[in-house]
């Protein structure tokens, strides 16, 4: 069952949440939290993946929560689902940065919606919202979505596929900024374009008259013709670099045209290949034009270091350095900011540590003074290297770093306990 809190007084919301939930069977939970203080103390303690907030509730002050929860983004990453009344549709934008924004709800749209997204939710687990299931990663990740012709899920899963890669580490927030404005920018172009048939001058005459697209595609959708086309989403990741393909089951079009087009008017529509092929690499069609794919290097220092490490002094490591040697007596813990770390026990490699693995020292730190084994850097690192003292002082500041560990913890345990099994086995 997946717990999840919901953050609103609004009886007749949560009902409906309720209701929802239920026609997914034991897999959602939601939590109702009815103050700011509960729903912080729910945040930090149970780490949930998604959080719905309702921004327009006249008791519950959404944004402020959302700054409170920001202020160590490294730990509080959850997905944040939001409801509002359309008097407030821009408070997405009012945010902080760093949000972990899945998805924006206007209040009277809920119902159809939220049922989607939870869906989405569902189908995807594999690719949600918690950074330590890159700790089970140990080559490349990959796999694939399929979506019908909905503009609204476009956000959603370029939400979700930017959020992963930021929360992983692997991109900085200003990459997730531009590859979620990629992502879904050819995901629409697949099914405005692409499975609606849209072309560029029919939108062009469309938005003069009307302003926005999306009633335009929701009547090609009636056709049951177009109804049945789908998108398909592909993507791979792996520890350099992540690709991404999108193949809708249109008639294509002519892409080298746009291309080829330098010209640049953000004041109408058409710019949003320029945009994608100026924030990313590789981007490439096939020669009908209904497939389009690029890639995204990842970055070695892509996020912050944990809050409560802001303050602790970064340490540099070159190829061959000793971090500490089996038997020294050191119980300080180390943060992986960057690069590679061979664990060595009787001149043996058992391990190789990466900034996905996120703590040093661990065991040595928690259960006693002599460390039981000697690391080395392969090639350069960086650490940050925390005492005892300091990393006591934070918990005591931040408790819910005390309940990561341990899960941090449990998670090592238990992937040890399945290697030994498949070795004995």
């Amino acid at each position: 069952m997946r717990r999840f809190p919901v953050v609103s007084t609004d009886p007749e919301l949560n009902d409906r949440i309720t209701k929802i939930c239920a026609k997914f069977g034991t897999v959602f939970h939601p939590v109702f939290l009815e103050t700011i203080d509960d729903a912080l103390e729910y945040v930090r303690y149970e780490l949930p993946e998604f959080q719905i907030v309702h921004f327009s509730d006249e008791y519950i002050d959404g944004k402020e929560l959302i700054e409170r929860i920001t202020e160590d983004p490294w730990l509080h990453y959850g997905g944040i689902i939001g409801v509002h009344a359309r008097k407030d549709t821009a408070i997405a934008d009012s945010l902080p940065r760093a949000t972990n924004v899945v998805t924006m709800i206007r209040r009277g749209e809920f119902v159809e919606t939220f049922f989607r997204v939870l869906y989405i939710l569902h189908r995807n687990r594999q690719i949600l919202f918690q950074r330590d299931m890159q700790l089970d990663f140990l080559g490349t990740v990959h796999g694939s979505f399929e979506m019908d012709n909905d503009p609204y899920n476009a956000r959603t899963y370029a939400s979700l596929m930017a959020n992963f890669l930021f929360n992983s580490n692997y991109i900085d927030i200003e990459m997730r900024d531009r590859l979620h404005v990629s992502l879904f920018e050819m995901i629409i172009n697949a099914i405005e374009h692409g499975n609606c048939g849209i072309t560029y001058d029919e939108k062009n005459a469309y938005l003069e008259q009307y302003g926005d697209i999306i009633p335009l595609i929701r009547e090609k959708c009636l056709r049951p013709e177009t109804k049945a086309k789908r998108v398909a989403i592909t993507y791979r990741i792996t520890p350099e670099q992540s690709h991404f393909q999108i193949a809708d089951e249109g008639n294509g079009f002519d892409w080298r045209s746009r291309l080829e087009d330098t010209a640049v008017n953000l004041d109408v529509h058409g710019h949003g290949i320029k945009m994608t092929r100026h924030y990313i690499q590789n981007l490439s069609y096939n020669d009908v034009g209904n497939v389009v794919e690029f890639d995204v290097a990842h970055q070695k220092l892509a996020n912050a270091r944990p809050g409560i490490f802001a303050n602790q002094e970064a340490l540099t490591f070159s190829d061959g350095d000793v971090i500490f040697r089996e038997g020294d007596e050191s119980n300080d813990l180390y943060y992986i900011v960057a690069g590679r770390l061979d664990i060595m026990s009787a001149d043996q490699r058992v391990a190789t540590l990466t900034p996905d693995d996120i703590f040093l020292g661990e065991m040595s730190f928690l259960l006693g003074n002599r460390r039981s084994a000697t690391v080395i850097s392969r090639g350069s690192c960086e650490l940050v290297r925390v005492t005892k003292n300091a990393f006591v002082t934070g918990i005591q500041r931040q408790p819910h770093y005390g309940i990561f560990l341990a899960r941090l913890l449990a998670q090592r345990l238990s992937k040890l306990n399945k290697q030994v099994a498949a070795q004995s086995g």
